[in-house]
């Protein structure tokens, strides 16, 4: 029994960068001192209802640091598993840190630190967190937490009459945003270099995400390609310091390829607005 008490150990403390669930932290909600609930995340307008956050990312991943800093448990949950969105516990009674990660991305996010989440690939999706102090005693304890959303979005709407027959796909490469996050802080922390690929769209719109360094950041350089199938370039705009707001949507809309979708110069009005689904912002004109 030491033995098997002993691996166990050693195998939480050496996959700190790798979401684990050990045998310890499977225990039933009868069994564990703390219960954790993911069910909300942020609204700041009073006319909306909050929205389950099960409903709107496919990940959970939950990291618990000691007052040292040092990562004493691990858990990753996805869309289907039994009981995604609430986790069950044991925990020696103290004060921790908790730090929660919901988002859509192809794998576990990967939380080093209270400072440092990195996701799979540097792909960054609709992200939402939570980090607090976790105050355990004695008693069986329950806690229903609100998520904050993470990221800015940037939306391309594309008003051109047709696309031409040849592009298959549209490449974002932009500069200024994040891919790493800082729970501690609610921000992006790094300077990356984001690339995101999307294939044509039936309705026009295409959609990118990026962790703000503050509350309201610009993507210094953002490069928009249209491509075919073998990567040729068909055509490409560059925008410039657009304007990025930590759950807001900036939103451009203008003529890509030309008003007839055949090419040439666009002279239509790039707009910036609000998306009502997340929060309200003043619009912009360009």
């Amino acid at each position: 029994m030491k033995k098997i008490l002993f691996f166990a150990l050693a195998l939480l403390m050496t996959a700190c960068e790798k979401p684990i669930l050990s045998e310890e932290d499977i225990v039933s909600t009868q069994d564990a001192n703390v219960i954790l609930h993911f069910k909300q995340y942020e609204q700041e307008s009073f006319t909306r209802a909050a929205t389950d956050i099960t409903e709107l990312c496919s990940r959970l991943n939950i990291a618990i640091f000691d007052a040292d800093g040092t990562k004493v448990k691990t858990v990753a949950q996805k869309e289907g598993d039994s009981g995604y969105g609430t986790v069950a516990l044991t925990l020696a009674a103290g004060t921790y840190q908790l730090v929660v990660i919901a988002h859509n991305g192809e794998g576990s996010a990967t939380i080093t630190s209270t400072e440092k989440v990195t996701f799979p690939n540097n792909k960054v999706t609709d992200t939402f967190y939570y980090y607090g102090d976790l105050v355990v005693t004695t008693e069986v304890q329950s806690y229903d937490l609100t998520l904050t959303r993470a990221v800015a979005m940037f939306r391309l709407v594309l008003t051109d009459e047709e696309m031409p027959s040849n592009v298959a796909k549209l490449k974002f490469y932009y500069l200024g945003g994040s891919s790493t996050f800082s729970p501690k802080d609610g921000c992006g922390c790094v300077n990356s270099k984001q690339t995101e690929i999307r294939p044509v769209s039936n309705d026009d719109i295409y959609e990118i995400f990026t962790l703000p360094h503050t509350e309201d950041d610009v993507l210094t350089k953002l490069t928009v390609t249209a491509l075919d199938q073998n990567d040729n370039i068909i055509k490409e705009k560059v925008f410039e310091n657009v304007p990025v707001t930590r759950n807001q949507v900036t939103r451009y809309t203008g003529s890509f390829f030309g008003s007839g979708g055949s090419g040439g110069s666009s002279d239509g009005t790039i707009r910036l607005t609000a998306d009502p689904d997340w929060d309200s912002v003043n619009g912009y004109t360009f």
